[in-house]
C-alpha cells in the first residue's frame, strides 16, 4: 500500500473519530481502512490506536506519530500548491550563463526589463567566455556564440554575432584612416589575447594575419580594449555588441567595413525538459523578442 495514503487515512481516522467515517471520506470500505492502519503499525512495530467496542484512542506512540504525519502531509500539500503555481504563472529562479561582452552590454540590461515584467521570477546571471556544461552545472539556459556541437540541447537562433573595427575620432585625426588592411602596418592595433593564434586580426578576404604588427596593448578583456580605443590609443576589433553604443554616440568610428570577419551565429540553448514551465517559456519568448534573428542592434 502507498505509505502516504496510509498516513492520510490514519489522520482521517483520528479526526473523524471512527474507521467508518474515514472510509466514507475516502470512498473505501472500513475493512480497507483497517488494513491501512495495520500496515502502518506493522511498519512501526507498535500500535497506534487502542480500540474498544465503544471508543478508540491514540497510544503514546500514536500521538507522536500523528503529529509527524500532519507535518509531512502539510509539507506535501505546500509543495504541490507551489508546483501548481509554477505551472500557471512565471515564478522561481532562473540560472543563465552568457558570454561576457554580450551579457554585460545587452543581456544584463534586458533582464531588468524581464524581471520588472515578471516580479515573481529571480535571476542568477553568470558571465563567462568558457563553454559551460549547462546540464552538469545546473543552468536553465545559455547564450552561445559560434557553431553548435550536437549536444542534444534545444537551440533557438538569435541575431548574428558580428565584429566591427573602430577607432576614436581623435586617433583617426592624428594618424589617418586606414583604407585597406595593408595600411594597418602603420597603426597601433589593439589585440584580444584569447583569440586563437590563427584568428589574430585575420580579416575578410585575407589569409595573412601578420600584416598587423605585434600589439603593444593586449588584453583578455574586450572592455579593456574598448577603453583603450576610446582614449585614442589604437584601433580595436571587437564584437559589435560591445561597441555599438559607442558607434551610435560617435565616440568610435567604424573603419575597414569591407574587411570585417564574417559574423558568427548566436543561439539561446536549453535542455528539452526545462522548456515547459511558465518561467522558462516567458524567458525564451522574451529573449527571442528582444534578440531574435530578425533583430538588429540600434
Amino acid at each position: 500500500m502507498d505509505k502516504l495514503r496510509s498516513m492520510e487515512i490514519f489522520v482521517a481516522v483520528v479526526d473523524a473519530g471512527s474507521f467508518s467515517a474515514a472510509a466514507k471520506a475516502f470512498e473505501i470500505s472500513p475493512v480497507m481502512v483497517g488494513k491501512h492502519i495495520s500496515q502502518l503499525e506493522e511498519l512501526l512495530g507498535a500500535r497506534l490506536l487502542t480500540r474498544t467496542t465503544r471508543r478508540q484512542s491514540l497510544t503514546e506512540i500514536g500521538v507522536q506519530y500523528l503529529e509527524q504525519c500532519r507535518a509531512i502531509l502539510t509539507q506535501i500539500q505546500t509543495a504541490e500548491r507551489g508546483a501548481e503555481a509554477m505551472r500557471t504563472s512565471p515564478r522561481g529562479r532562473l540560472k543563465i550563463t552568457a558570454p561576457v561582452s554580450f551579457g554585460s552590454e545587452w543581456l544584463g540590461p534586458a533582464m531588468t526589463d524581464y524581471l520588472s515584467q515578471y516580479p515573481e521570477v529571480s535571476l542568477d546571471l553568470s558571465l563567462n567566455d568558457r563553454m559551460v556544461d549547462i546540464v552538469e552545472e545546473g543552468y536553465d539556459a545559455a547564450i552561445r556564440i559560434g557553431k553548435l556541437e550536437d549536444s542534444g540541447l534545444v537551440a533557438r537562433a538569435l541575431f548574428p554575432y558580428a565584429m566591427v573595427i573602430c577607432a576614436s575620432p581623435a586617433y583617426l585625426k592624428r594618424f589617418g584612416k586606414p583604407r585597406t588592411p595593408d595600411e594597418l602596418v602603420d597603426h597601433e592595433c589593439l589585440e584580444f589575447m584569447d583569440w586563437p593564434h590563427n584568428v589574430r586580426w585575420r580579416l575578410k578576404g585575407r589569409t595573412d594575419a601578420h600584416l598587423v604588427p605585434p600589439a603593444r596593448f593586449r588584453s583578455n578583456n574586450g572592455q579593456a580594449l574598448r577603453m583603450a580605443a576610446l582614449h585614442g590609443f589604437g584601433i580595436v576589433m571587437q564584437a559589435e555588441v560591445l561597441l555599438a553604443q559607442d558607434i551610435a554616440a560617435k565616440r568610435l568610428v567604424p573603419i575597414l567595413k569591407d574587411y570585417v570577419p564574417a559574423a558568427r551565429p548566436m543561439h539561446l540553448v536549453y535542455p528539452r525538459d526545462r522548456q515547459a514551465t511558465p518561467k522558462m517559456t516567458s524567458f525564451i519568448d522574451f529573449i527571442l523578442e528582444r534578440f531574435g534573428p530578425a533583430k538588429r542592434l540600434p
